[in-house]
C-alpha cells in the first residue's frame, strides 16, 4: 500500500512539474513571438500550451480513474484514465501539429520582415533548461519504472500512459526548440524570413509523428491489453501448483486500470474433489493470487474438464 501510494505521488510529481514548465514556457514564446514576429516561436507557443492542457487532462483522468467500482462499472473507472490519453493524442496531432504547419504556410507566403532575434534565442535557452528539467523527472521516473527492459519495449509493455507520454511530449517539446533555433537562425543568417515558416512545419511534422505514436499506444489500451507474460506465469504457477488441480486450461486477464487486472482462470480439478471441497478450495486459491499478486483486483476461476476447454498453453511453454 504505502509503495503504491509513493507511485501515485512520483507520477503526479512528473504531471504537475510538466505542467509548471509548460505554462511559465508558452507565456514566454508568446511575448517573444510577438516582438519579434517569430512563426516557430508562435508555433512553439502554441505547442506548450497544448502540451499544459494535455497534462491537466492526464491529471484529470488519473483523478477520474481512481473512483472505487459501483453498480454502473463494476471493475471501476481505471480505464477512464486511457481514453483521456487517446483524447490528449488527438489534440497533440489535430491542435499541436496543425496550427504549427498552418503558421508555417502562412508564414511562407506571406514572411514578415526580420527583426532583432535575440529574444528569441533567450526564450529558447530559458525554455531549454525548463523544459529539459521536467524531460529529466519525466525519464527518471519512466527509468525507475521500465527496470531491466529496454525503452522501445517498456513503452509498448506499460499499462501507465501518463508516464511515457509525459517523457515522449517533453522529447518533442525539446527537438520542437532546436529547430525552432534552427529556424530563427536561418532566417538572419541567409536574410530569408520565409526559412522560419519551415521551421514551423517541422515542428508540426514532429509533433504529428510523436501524436500518432501515442495515439496508437492509447488505443490498445483503451480496447484492452493482458497483464505482463511474468503475472500470467506466476498466476498459473500458483494454481497449477495447488495439489486439487489436475491442470490449467487457460488463463486470461485484461488490465481494468494500470494497476489492476481482471483474470479468468480454467482449471480441470481432481475428480475425487467434490463440490463442497470445491468451494473451499476457490476461496483458498483467491487468498493466494491476491496475497502473491497483488495488482489481481477480481479473480475468476471456472472449474472446466479439460476435454470442454480451449486449452492455451502457459507463457514460454
Amino acid at each position: 500500500m504505502a509503495d503504491s501510494l509513493i507511485a501515485r505521488v512520483r507520477k503526479d510529481i512528473v504531471l504537475y512539474g510538466a505542467l509548471a514548465a509548460n505554462l511559465g514556457i508558452a507565456i514566454a514564446k508568446f511575448v517573444a513571438a510577438g516582438i519579434t514576429g517569430s512563426s516557430s516561436m508562435l508555433s512553439e507557443g502554441f505547442h506548450s500550451c497544448v502540451d499544459s492542457f494535455n497534462q491537466v487532462l492526464l491529471l484529470y483522468g488519473q483523478h477520474r480513474a481512481k473512483r472505487p467500482p459501483d453498480a454502473v462499472h463494476p471493475f471501476g473507472y481505471g480505464r477512464e484514465l486511457y481514453f483521456w490519453a487517446f483524447v490528449v493524442a488527438l489534440l497533440i496531432f489535430a491542435i499541436g501539429a496543425g496550427v504549427s504547419v498552418y503558421e508555417g504556410v502562412h508564414h511562407i507566403h506571406n514572411p514578415e520582415p526580420l527583426r532583432d532575434p535575440t529574444i528569441n534565442y533567450v526564450v529558447l535557452a530559458v525554455a531549454v533548461v525548463m523544459e529539459g528539467t521536467s524531460w529529466f523527472i519525466a525519464r527518471r521516473e519512466f527509468d525507475t519504472a521500465r527496470g531491466e527492459l529496454g525503452w522501445w519495449q517498456a513503452v509498448r509493455q506499460s499499462k501507465d500512459p501518463a508516464g511515457f507520454m509525459v517523457l515522449f511530449e517533453d522529447s518533442a517539446a525539446l527537438a520542437g526548440l532546436v529547430i525552432a533555433g534552427v529556424g530563427v537562425w536561418a532566417s538572419h543568417r541567409f536574410d530569408r524570413p520565409e526559412l522560419d515558416g519551415y521551421a514551423s512545419i517541422a515542428i508540426g511534422a514532429v509533433l504529428a509523428i510523436v501524436a500518432v505514436f501515442l495515439a496508437r499506444e492509447a488505443k490498445g489500451l483503451l480496447i484492452g491489453e493482458p497483464a505482463d507474460a511474468t503475472i500470467i506465469a506466476q498466476v498459473h504457477a500458483l494454481v497449477d501448483g495447488h495439489p486439487a488441480i489436475a491442470s490449467v486450461n487457460h488463463i486470461r486477464t485484461i488490465h481494468t486500470a494500470p494497476d489492476r487486472v481482471f483474470v479468468a482462470i480454467s482449471a480441470d480439478f481432481h475428480d475425487a474433489v467434490t463440490m463442497g471441497e470445491g468451494e473451499a478450495i476457490l476461496k483458498d486459491l483467491e487468498g493466494r493470487l491476491k496475497a502473491a499478486v497483488p495488482v489481481l483486483s477480481s479473480i475468476y476461476i471456472r472449474p472446466e474438464k479439460r476435454e470442454d476447454a480451449v486449452v492455451v498453453p502457459p507463457p514460454g511453454a
